[in-house]
C-alpha cells in the first residue's frame, strides 16, 4: 500500500469517526456520553491517570487529541493548570462545541489537527476505542500512525489510553478496539523513550501509557 492510498484511507476512517461523535454530541450534548463515556465519574478517573504525567501546576503547555468539547480542559483548570491549552478534534461539531464552552479561557483554543502546534505535553483519551466496522488491520495501523503524531506533538511527553486486550471477553464488543498493552509499551519502548509506565490498576477495562520523553521533564 503508497503512502498516498494510507494517507487518503486514514482521512476516510477520519471521516467516519468524525460523523460517529457529531452523531453522539447530536443526540447528548456536551456530556460524557456525548463523547462516548459511561459517566462523569469514569471520565474523571482517566484524567487523573493521564496526568500523572507531569505537575498539574507546573508552568506547561497542554495538547490535548481527540479532545471532544473539552472536558480535559475543565478538569486540568480544575486542579490548579493554569498554562496554554490548546485541543484538536476531529469532528467540526465538537470543535464549535468546545471554543462556545470554553470562549472565556484566554488560554485556550480549538483547531483541526493540521493547525495543531507543538506543546510540551500531549494527552489522547479514548481516541482508540471505538473502531466502528472498520477491520482490525486497519484499525492498528491507525493506532501506530496516531501514536506517531503524539510524538511528534510533545517536546517533553505524551499519554494515552485505550481498552485493554486484557478485559472479560463476554464484555468485548465489535465495534471496539482492544489494545494488546504489551505492545503499546515495546512500541513506545522501542521508538520514543525509555522512560516510560504503564497503568493496568485501575478499576476500568483499559490501561494508560505515560510517556517521558528523554530530554524532557
Amino acid at each position: 500500500m503508497s503512502d498516498d492510498l494510507d494517507a487518503r484511507a486514514r482521512a476516510r476512517l477520519l471521516a467516519r469517526v468524525g460523523d460517529y461523535y457529531s452523531s453522539a454530541l447530536e443526540r447528548h450534548g456536551a456530556t460524557p456520553a456525548g463523547v462516548d463515556w459511561n459517566s462523569a465519574a469514569s471520565q474523571a478517573l482517566r484524567f487523573e491517570q493521564l496526568t500523572r504525567l507531569f505537575d498539574l501546576e507546573a508552568a506547561a503547555s497542554i495538547n490535548d487529541y481527540g479532545c471532544g468539547y473539552g472536558a480535559l480542559l475543565e478538569f486540568l483548570r480544575g486542579h490548579g493548570f493554569r498554562g496554554r491549552y490548546q485541543g484538536c478534534d476531529v469532528s467540526a461539531a465538537m470543535r464549535a462545541a468546545a471554543r462556545e464552552r470554553h470562549a472565556a479561557d484566554p488560554q485556550a483554543e480549538f483547531v483541526d489537527e493540521p493547525d495543531l502546534a507543538p506543546a510540551d505535553y500531549t494527552f489522547c483519551s479514548g481516541l482508540f476505542n471505538v473502531k466502528l466496522d472498520h477491520d482490525e488491520r486497519t484499525w492498528r495501523a491507525y493506532v501506530f500512525d496516531t501514536l506517531e503524531r503524539l510524538r511528534a506533538a510533545s517536546t517533553k511527553g505524551y499519554a494515552f489510553n485505550a481498552l485493554t486486550s486484557y478485559a472479560d471477553p463476554e464484555r468485548m464488543r465489535p465495534d471496539l478496539h482492544y489494545a494488546d498493552p504489551r505492545e503499546l509499551f515495546d512500541h513506545c519502548r522501542r521508538h520514543h523513550s525509555r522512560r516510560l509506565a504503564l497503568l493496568h490498576d485501575y478499576p476500568l477495562y483499559e490501561f494508560t501509557l505515560v510517556v517521558t520523553l528523554e530530554g524532557g521533564a
